[in-house]
């Protein structure tokens, strides 16, 4: 099977965009192509139209092959809801929580699903492109490794190398992650690709030769630092935007310690009129328009880490003085009267108590609603049509419920305070729709000039990251030699 691993020599190195880039790469060459990471770890997730959860730069990778994002696309996804376990997702749909050395044991189940899963892609592309995990390097992961090396063994794929640049150290890097390779995964590098460069070329140039005399390895190709390039993060924060200084419109949200799908934010945080910023831990609240609690995926953790931060007092101040309050999924939940966890889905079995803003609560389940969904806003008489999906497994009760804020296939979903001040829904994916984006900020109180549609900037972001890969790198040289 024609099929192509990118491995990093870190984190963030630019495997994601890699792989995004060149699915979109061979979409426009109209050929049949999917991504497929093995095992990701992330709290950033998109539902599938075929009902299950994968990582959501696995979904954006779709996106960019012109294909539906499936389950088999990222078989193994690990959510973090403590420091040492997680929450277990095979192929779209929760086993439960595991702990680190418990998992480390599962792993051999686990790679029966990613081969199940890899099989079943390589019967309906021509094409895969593979995208590790982290590094191959981490010598004390290496047993029953599934994300990386182990994986490429298994499936015989070659790999491409991809470093960045822009942290300093590349070439330590590259030649230290290929000696702490075994022989026959040093075997299974056919290059190396150097990301996020910036300045000259020419003065890159004996280092580039170096490293193929010293490696007898070939650099395929050096992509520069593209500013401006913003695209779905599969879960590290993105930076805080720089001030708009025309924009007098602020929106903060607290940087939760297990927050989740803070990808919702996107919108406002590249919208030209909005200032948009997270508040990290001991960082002081500032004074904002609009305050909005996200998803997490330890909502109890999380509740009692907001209202040690002060927030639960800034959130009351800020609604004394007529600001506005959204709340989504988790979010929601912590607005409430209480959050009851008695099976610890997310942690020990325990009870927390809710911020008390809107009369509902919450009680965690085990099985959790995955859906795309499609509906209305019910801000105003306009309703606004919305498009989004649900990942929760909290049923919310309450009298709160009767005043709703969405339809979601003509029922009613999350609550309006009685005052207009707070709104809150399950739904994910709120300000991806232009109009909805539109309807929202002109109900927290702003008066953007203009329209900001997110998915329109995705697909231009894609093309431009295509066509930076097709000048950069040798695509027809990489295709024959590599697959």
């Amino acid at each position: 099977m024609p099929a192509l691993m990118v491995q990093g020599t870190t984190s963030d190195a630019g495997k994601s965009i890699l792989v995004a880039g060149l699915c979109r790469v061979y979409k426009r060459r109209g050929l049949s192509v999917a991504p497929f990471k093995p095992q990701n770890m992330a709290l950033n997730s998109a539902v599938t139209p075929d009902g299950g959860e994968i990582g959501r730069a696995q979904a954006l990778q779709a996106q960019a092959a012109g294909i539906p994002a499936s389950v088999h696309m990222n078989p193994v996804l690990l959510k973090p809801n403590t420091d040492t376990g997680a929450q277990v997702i095979l192929q779209g749909h929760s086993i439960g929580n595991i702990e680190a050395l418990a998992y480390h044991d599962y792993k051999p189940k686990a790679a029966e699903v990613v081969f199940d899963s890899y099989k079943k892609l390589c019967k309906q592309y021509q094409y895969i492109f593979v995208e590790g995990a982290g590094s191959p390097a981490e010598i004390n992961l290496r047993e029953g490794d599934i994300a990386n090396m182990g994986f490429a063994l298994r499936a015989n794929c070659p790999v491409i190398l991809i470093a960045d640049i822009d942290k300093g150290g590349v070439f330590a890097h590259l030649v230290g992650t290929l000696q702490l390779l075994r022989k026959e995964e040093r075997k299974l590098v056919k290059g190396f690709v150097i990301n996020r460069f910036r300045g000259d070329i020419a003065l890159l140039k004996s280092g580039l030769e170096w490293l193929q005399a010293y490696t007898k390895k070939p650099v395929l190709g050096v992509l520069p630092y593209l500013h401006g390039l913003h695209l779905d993060a599969e879960d590290a924060l993105p930076a805080n935007q720089p001030k708009h200084p025309e924009s007098r419109f602020r929106v903060i949200v607290p940087h939760l310690p297990h927050i989740s799908n803070h990808t919702d934010f996107e919108p406002l945080r590249l919208h030209p009129e909005i200032d948009f910023e997270y508040i990290s831990h001991l960082q002081e609240i500032p004074a904002a328009d609009l305050i909005i609690l996200p998803g997490t995926k330890n909502v109890g953790f999380d509740l009692e880490w907001l209202k040690a931060q002060g927030w639960q007092e800034a959130i009351n101040r800020h609604l004394r003085y007529a600001g506005k309050v959204i709340g989504i999924c988790g979010g929601l939940q912590m607005l409430g009267t209480a959050i009851h966890d008695p099976l610890g889905i997310e942690a020990a079995p325990q009870s927390y108590t809710g911020l008390g803003l809107l009369e509902f609560e919450t009680r965690l389940q085990k099985n959790k609603k995955l859906a795309n969904q499609t509906g209305k806003l019910l801000l105003t008489e306009k309703q606004v049509k919305i498009r989004g999906y649900e990942i929760h497994a909290g049923i919310t009760t309450g009298k709160a419920l009767q005043n709703p804020a969405i339809l979601i296939n003509q029922k009613p979903d999350g609550a309006i305070s009685e005052d207009g001040q707070i709104f809150a829904c399950y739904l994910h994916g709120l300000f991806d729709s232009a109009a909805a984006l539109q309807e929202l900020l002109e109900w927290a109180g702003a008066k953007p000039k203009q329209s900001f549609d997110i998915n329109t900037q995705r697909e231009e972001q894609l093309e431009r990251l295509a066509d930076s890969i097709e000048e950069c790198i040798d695509i027809d040289a990489l295709s024959l030699d590599l697959f």
